[in-house]
C-alpha cells in the first residue's frame, strides 16, 4: 500500500482528527512519564492544584500561603480532576498533573485536522494535524503541567470551528450543527485557561477576515446572543466567585502586576527584540521546517483561496502581536501554530518546485544537525559516560530526521521526506525527553533530594519523620511540590529550629556556617545524612544541599 493510499484511508471522516490526536499522544507521552517536575512554572501550577485538593478551595489559587493571581483557574480544575481520577495529591505524581496538557495537545492536533479538511480535503487535513501534533514545541508543552498546551487546544478548536463556518460561506462543505457550539466552547475554555490570549487571537482573525473580504455577513452564523450567554455561563461563575473571595484582588494583581508589565517591557528578564519567535520557528516547528519556504510561497500566491486566506488571518496578526510584545517566551506563538500547519499541508498537497524543496531541505538539515549538536552539548555539561548511549540515540534520530527528510525533499519526494522527518523527529524527541534528559542528574536537584529522603523515610507523607521539613538557601517550587505544602522556605535559623524539634532540615552550603551558629545558640547538634550537588537552572547557580537530622534520628547515610 502506497503512502498516499494509506493517508487517504486514514483521513476519512473522524479518522483524520483521531489519527492526528494519536500522533500528538505518542509525541508527548514519553516526556510526560519520564521527565521530573520542572522549575519553575510547572511545579508552581502543580503545587497550587495540590493545595486546591488538600484545602477544598477551588476558587482562590495559592502557592503555599501566597496568593497566585496570575492566570485563571481553568488548568487547575483540569489538573485537579485528573489527579482525583488517576492519583492523589499526597502521592505527588507529576504525570497525573500533566495529563490535561497532553489532552490539550491532542485536541489541538485533532481540531487542526478537522478544520483544515474543510478547505483542503481529508488527506491535507490529516497532514496538518499530524504536523502540528509532532512539532517539537507542542510535543514538549504536552508534558509540562501548565496552561500552554491546553490553550493551544482550545484556541485551535475555536478557530477550526470558525474556519468550517467560513468555508461553508465560501461554497465549501456544510459546517454542521456542531461548529457554532464548539466555537463558543473553545473560546470560553481558552479564556478560563489563560485569560484574554485566546479571545484576542480569535478576535484578530475575525477582524482581518472582515476587513479583507468586506463580506462579514457569515459572522452572524456564530449566533452571538446565545454564544455570549454560553461564554458567560462557562467563565462567569468562577470570575464572580474569585472577585468576591479576593475583594477584586485577583484582577488587580493579574492585570496590573502580571499582564501589564508584559506589555510594557520584558518581564522577569524575558525581553527580546521583534523577530525572536521567527528565528526560533525552524527549530520549534520541526518537522514543518521542511515546508516553511513552500508554506510562505503558498500564503502569497494562493492568498485568494478561502483556506489560505483564513490561515493568513489566523497566523499573521497573532504572530505580529507576539513579536511586538516586549516580553517573549518561546511558547507564546503556539496558538498560531495551527495556521502554520494548514499552510504547510496546503503546500504539501500540490507539487512543490525545486527551489522551494531545496530551501526546505537546507533548513531541515541545518535544524537536524543543530539539534544533534545541542544534545551532545547537553551531555558534555550535565551527563556522564553512562548517559552516552541515550545522547547518541537522540542525536542520531534528530540528525537523521533532518538529513533523511532533506534528502527526500531534494529527490522530489516531499511527502515521503516530511513523513520520514515526522517519524524520526518524534522518535528523537522521545529519546531526548525520556532517555537523556532524566539522566542528567545535576539538573534534578529536587527529585534527587526527594529520592534520598524517601529512602531514609524522611518525607513527611511517609508518616515517619516529624514535619514539616525546613529548607535554607534553596526555594525552588519543585522542592515544595516534592516535600509538601507546609515545607518551610526560610533561613538558617529556622532550619536549626527544625533540628531542635526533631524535624529534618535541608541547608545549602552558603547557609552552612549560619546554620552551625544557629545550632550552637540553641545548644543542639545536627547530623548530615545526605549531600546533593547540582545546578539550580532557574538561577544558573551551582548548589550543594545537605540533608540534616537530629542525632536521635536513625537513618541510612546516602551520599549520591
Amino acid at each position: 500500500m502506497t503512502l498516499e493510499r494509506l493517508i487517504a484511508d486514514w483521513s476519512r471522516g473522524w479518522r483524520g482528527p483521531a489519527a492526528a490526536a494519536f500522533i500528538a499522544f505518542v509525541a508527548g507521552l514519553p516526556g510526560l512519564l519520564a521527565v521530573p517536575p520542572l522549575d519553575r512554572d510547572e511545579s508552581r501550577f502543580a503545587q497550587a492544584t495540590a493545595q486546591m485538593l488538600e484545602s477544598g478551595d477551588f476558587v482562590v489559587i495559592r502557592f503555599q500561603e501566597d496568593p497566585r493571581f496570575k492566570k485563571p483557574v481553568g488548568i487547575h480544575w483540569m489538573q485537579a480532576a485528573s489527579v482525583e481520577l488517576v492519583s492523589s495529591p499526597e502521592a505527588r505524581e507529576i504525570w497525573a498533573y500533566r495529563l490535561p496538557s497532553l489532552l490539550g495537545a491532542m485536541l489541538a492536533a485533532a481540531a487542526c485536522a478537522w478544520g483544515a479538511a474543510a478547505f483542503f480535503g481529508g488527506p491535507a487535513g490529516l497532514a496538518a494535524g499530524a504536523l502540528l501534533g509532532a512539532t517539537f514545541l507542542l510535543s514538549t508543552e504536552a508534558f509540562i503541567a501548565k496552561t500552554d498546551a491546553m490553550l493551544a487546544g482550545t484556541v485551535t478548536l475555536a478557530l477550526a470551528a470558525l474556519g468550517r463556518l467560513y468555508a461553508a460561506a465560501r461554497d465549501g462543505p456544510p459546517a454542521g450543527k456542531s461548529a457554532e457550539p464548539l466555537f463558543w466552547a473553545g473560546l470560553a475554555l481558552s479564556a478560563l485557561v489563560k485569560g484574554p490570549v485566546g479571545p484576542l487571537v480569535v478576535a484578530l482573525t475575525l477582524i482581518v477576515l472582515a476587513l479583507w473580504d468586506r463580506r462579514p455577513a457569515w459572522i452572524a452564523r456564530l449566533r452571538w446572543y446565545w454564544g455570549l450567554i454560553a461564554f458567560a455561563v462557562i467563565v462567569g461563575p468562577w470570575a464572580g466567585a474569585v472577585t468576591v473571595a479576593t475583594d477584586g484582588g485577583f484582577w488587580t494583581e493579574a492585570i496590573g502586576a502580571d499582564l501589564a508589565p508584559k506589555l510594557a517591557g520584558g518581564q522577569e528578564t524575558h525581553g527580546a527584540p521583534p523577530g525572536y519567535h521567527a528565528l526560533l520557528t525552524p527549530i520549534l516547528a520541526f518537522p514543518i521546517t521542511l515546508l516553511l519556504p513552500a508554506a510562505i510561497f503558498v500564503a502569497w500566491t494562493r492568498r485568494a483561496e478561502p483556506g489560505v486566506r483564513f490561515a493568513i488571518a489566523w497566523l499573521v496578526p497573532a504572530w505580529l502581536l507576539f513579536e511586538l510584545t516586549p516580553t517573549k517566551l518561546p511558547h507564546y506563538p503556539l496558538p498560531a501554530y495551527g495556521a502554520l500547519a494548514w499552510l504547510a499541508a496546503a503546500a504539501l498537497a500540490q507539487p512543490i518546485g525545486p527551489r522551494l524543496r531545496w530551501a526546505g531541505a537546507a533548513l531541515g538539515v541545518v535544524v537536524g544537525l543543530a539539534l544533534a549538536v545541542g544534545v551532545i552539548y547537553l551531555l558534555s555539561l550535565y551527563g556522564g559516560a553512562a548517559d552516552a548511549w541515550a545522547a547518541a540515540l537522540a542525536a542520531v534520530l534528530l540528525s537523521g530526521a533532518g538529513l533523511v527528510g532533506g534528502y527526500l525533499m531534494i529527490k522530489g519526494a516531499p511527502r515521503g521526506g516530511v513523513a520520514a522527518a515526522l517519524v524520526l523527529g518524534v522518535l528523537g524527541h522521545a529519546a531526548l525527553a525520556a532517555g537523556l534528559v532524566p539522566r542528567l542528574g545535576p539538573l534534578w536537584v529536587s527529585a534527587r533530594l526527594e529520592r534520598v529522603m524517601s529512602e531514609q523515610r524522611l518525607l513527611p507523607r511517609q508518616g515517619v519523620a516529624e514535619a514539616p521539613v525546613a529548607v535554607a538557601g534553596y526555594a525552588e517550587p519543585s522542592l515544595v511540590f516534592a516535600l509538601g505544602t507546609p515545607t518551610e522556605l526560610h533561613g538558617a535559623d529556622e532550619a536549626a529550629q527544625a533540628i531542635a524539634e526533631n524535624r529534618p532540615a535541608i541547608v545549602e552550603a552558603r547557609e552552612a556556617e549560619a546554620f552551625r551558629q544557629a545550632l550552637a545558640a540553641r545548644g543542639v547538634t545536627a547530623r548530615e545524612v545526605a549531600r546533593i550537588r547540582g545546578l539550580n537552572y532557574s538561577k544558573g547557580d551551582e548548589v550543594t544541599l545537605g540533608v540534616y537530622v537530629s542525632p536521635q534520628t536513625v537513618v541510612r547515610e546516602v551520599r549520591p
